[in-house]
């Protein structure tokens, strides 16, 4: 079942303990958490034991859910927390992974199919590999906001609200992220020119000082 379909219906029947309303809000969101928890792991079992723990918390706590946000936001910023105390157990989850996602996810950069010529195949491994390093080496928050906009495609308000911040430190963050980026891959050597279209957004002067 897709997310939009997942209606207050369907949230207030899991509530009162129906499983196979409770199935379907997983059903939905699953293929979601599992690979933002896969892009802070870089670890296919890691990720779906954040998975389980993020379900786990939510059929927990869903009965104390009051719908202030959206159950999306809500169930976002659960896999947030998850990743971060994970995060905090393991010190090998400083890597990211830019391969697994949505097949209606545009990553960070379009790299043409090249499978059939080697040596544009080994470019392409690493430029993937350095754009993850670059992100790894993101402060906590600045990472957050660009895993979630450039890499989860999540708007800006949906991010706001799963971070609860402004909409302008939102956007200073991501600003700020995209410049350390860009600046780590042109010190060595690999930036792409039509990586350029995505750090085009500038904050208002307001809100970088954020």
């Amino acid at each position: 079942m897709k997310i939009a379909l997942i209606g207050t219906d369907i949230v207030a029947r899991a509530q009162k303990g129906d499983h196979d309303a409770f199935e379907q809000i997983v059903t939905a969101f699953e293929k979601k958490v599992y690979n933002m928890a896969l892009r802070y792991t870089n670890d296919p079992e890691d990720a779906l034991d954040i998975s389980q723990e993020v379900f786990l918390r939510v059929y927990r706590f869903l009965p104390n859910y009051k719908g202030n946000s959206t159950l999306s936001t809500w169930i976002y910023r659960i896999t947030m927390n998850v990743c971060h105390d994970t995060a905090g157990k393991k010190s090998n989850l400083n890597e990211l992974s830019l391969d697994a996602g949505d097949d209606d996810e545009k990553p960070i950069t379009e790299i043409s199919d090249v499978r059939f010529d080697p040596e544009k195949e080994f470019e392409r491994k690493q430029t993937k590999e350095l754009i993850a390093r670059g992100i790894a080496l993101l402060d906590s928050e600045q990472r957050d906001a660009i895993i979630m906009r450039d890499i989860n495609g999540m708007s800006y308000d949906e991010i706001a609200d799963v971070l609860g911040l402004s909409q302008g430190t939102v956007k200073s963050r991501i600003f700020r992220a995209r410049e350390k980026l860009k600046n780590f891959l042109i010190k060595n050597g690999n930036f792409f020119e039509e990586m350029q279209s995505n750090y085009n957004e500038e904050p208002r002067k307001e809100d970088r000082r954020r």
